[in-house]
């Protein structure tokens, strides 16, 4: 864990499952330098991701999240800070 990470869990809902929601997350999350975390399907409607890094990565990914990929469908995404984890792996789709 470096110092001054931020972690966050986030609860993405809408038509978020079936349009490769977390498969474009993953590519997102590749592209930031450091990104740790993991997104998940939560529901039929709903997908949770937990993510960690830097202030600026986090915010990127969050802002990322906010819309997601050109089929997704974002009505609502719910934010919370958690604290920060040594245990998190780099960013992954988990089951």
């Amino acid at each position: 864990m470096a110092e001054n990470e931020i972690a966050y869990r986030v609860l993405i809902e809408g038509r978020v499952t079936g349009v490769g929601f977390r498969w474009a997350a993953l590519d997102y999350a590749a592209a930031l330098t450091g990104l740790r975390g993991y997104i998940r399907n939560a529901s039929h409607s709903q997908v949770e991701a937990v993510i960690q890094g830097s202030a600026a990565q986090v915010g990127l990914m969050l802002d990322w999240l906010r819309h997601g990929p050109d089929f997704a469908r974002v009505d609502q995404v719910r934010v919370n800070r958690q604290p920060v984890s040594d245990n998190l792996p780099a960013f992954t789709i988990r089951s």
